[in-house]
């Protein structure tokens, strides 16, 4: 399986929109997994992610700029656009209620929401997020809409989650992303 996905990943741009959850930390292993595989991997932060690893961590794994704020001056072009047309594949990893929320709404005020607004690109949501959070209505209301639109989702998983529960709402193990943008990029 990773030769094909070595295949199908060589000199892909992938964008990985991450969101602000304590799942974040799984994610720099992702990146890793990606590089390795031939990905060139460019990581959008929301401010909430930042504040769980720093922006240092994903410049420095996936040898890219890391976008964190659509106001940023210092780049010549209108950053939110330019990523769009740059991904084959943008990744929405940790995906929190809240930025599953603004998307289902069409919600586009901050660096990730707005990408993904912009973005012809085949998008894939992970969920990761308390049980009770995962189960609520409102969110699976929300995923639902997503799935509406033609985003991949990849499930949660169950597991012990970060507030000592146990229940669905763990991240999906990095092969089973993996495997998800390698399908994606195969289509």
């Amino acid at each position: 399986m990773q030769q094909q996905q070595q295949n199908l990943l060589q000199n892909k741009n992938i964008v990985l929109g991450i969101c602000g959850g304590i799942a974040v930390y799984k994610v720099c292993d992702l990146v890793r997994s990606l590089i390795k595989l031939g990905a060139n991997v460019t990581c959008v932060m929301t401010e909430a992610a930042t504040k769980f690893v720093t922006p240092l961590t994903f410049q420095s794994l996936s040898k890219n700029k890391v976008c964190c704020d659509m106001f940023d001056s210092s780049y010549f072009e209108i950053e939110h656009i330019s990523l769009a047309q740059k991904a084959d594949v943008y990744v929405i990893v940790p995906a929190t209620a809240n930025t599953i929320a603004k998307l289902a709404n069409g919600f586009a005020d901050n660096l990730v929401t707005s990408t993904v607004i912009a973005t012809k690109a085949k998008i894939i949501v992970c969920p990761a997020m308390n049980h009770n959070m995962y189960h609520h209505k409102a969110v699976e209301d929300n995923i639902k809409i997503l799935k509406d639109f033609g985003y991949e989702i990849v499930d949660s998983q169950p597991g012990l989650l970060a507030c000592g529960v146990v229940g669905d709402g763990c991240l999906a193990d990095n092969e089973t992303i993996l495997n998800k943008i390698a399908e994606v990029l195969k289509s």
